[in-house]
């Protein structure tokens, strides 16, 4: 293995909160940094600091779990370069590995086997003119799209988008979440039953749980 070091706020074990594997334990290395503020964001502690660490280092952690399914998120994990690295190593391991990123940065050179949740950001985020919609053209049924939808208008936005890349087709799952303290639950549920798209409605499971509980 190389000496490739990456910047680690925390590795920690807990409940899938969200995306395909919701609810299955899961081991989770969360990177440090991020080029984005979107403006519901809840790790901004992800933002600066963390800690180096090798590849063997992390490694030996995910190995102290007892599962087989590793998140790799951030901040945005892709930020820094080694990802790219730590995802191979993951899956030549024989993890299930997941990939938490946002839509602004290329995902085109992550390892095939990886399942990429691509957060594809709304208006009500600020932050979507940083969307990277070259993106949307690499995307396959391993992969998994995500809104968080913050009003009506980001939700028409991502039925807009959804048609005209044609994701409910491209992706395994287009998951919907309502924007925490900005739309109520039941409304979402209620205009996606309106609707009949064929997308995931998602709320996120470890904060249910555990609120906002450090490392959960």
């Amino acid at each position: 293995m190389s000496s490739t070091s990456l910047r680690i706020t925390e590795i920690f074990f807990s409940l899938q909160g969200e995306a395909r594997t919701v609810g299955r334990p899961t081991c989770f290395i969360r990177l440090t940094g991020c080029p984005l503020r979107c403006q519901y964001c809840d790790t901004a502690y992800a933002f600066s600091g963390g800690s180096s660490m090798s590849l063997k280092t992390v490694l030996e952690r995910v190995q102290g779990s007892p599962t087989r399914l590793v998140t790799v998120t951030g901040g945005e994990p892709l930020a820094q370069p080694a990802c790219l690295e730590l995802l191979r190593v993951l899956c030549d391991e024989g993890y299930d590995v997941s990939l938490e990123t946002s839509g602004a940065l290329d995902i085109g050179d992550v390892d095939a086997r990886v399942s990429r949740v691509v957060d594809l950001k709304t208006p009500g985020s600020g932050e979507v003119q940083r969307n990277r919609y070259e993106n949307l053209a690499l995307l396959t049924p391993n992969d998994q799209i995500k809104f968080v939808i913050c009003d009506a208008t980001d939700y028409q936005w991502a039925r807009m988008k959804c048609l005209e890349y044609d994701l409910f087709a491209k992706v395994g799952d287009v998951l919907y979440s309502p924007s925490a303290g900005q739309l109520e639950p039941r409304e979402l549920a209620d205009w996606i039953l309106r609707d009949g798209d064929p997308v995931r409605m998602q709320l996120q499971l470890h904060k249910v749980i555990w609120g906002d509980e450090p490392g959960r």
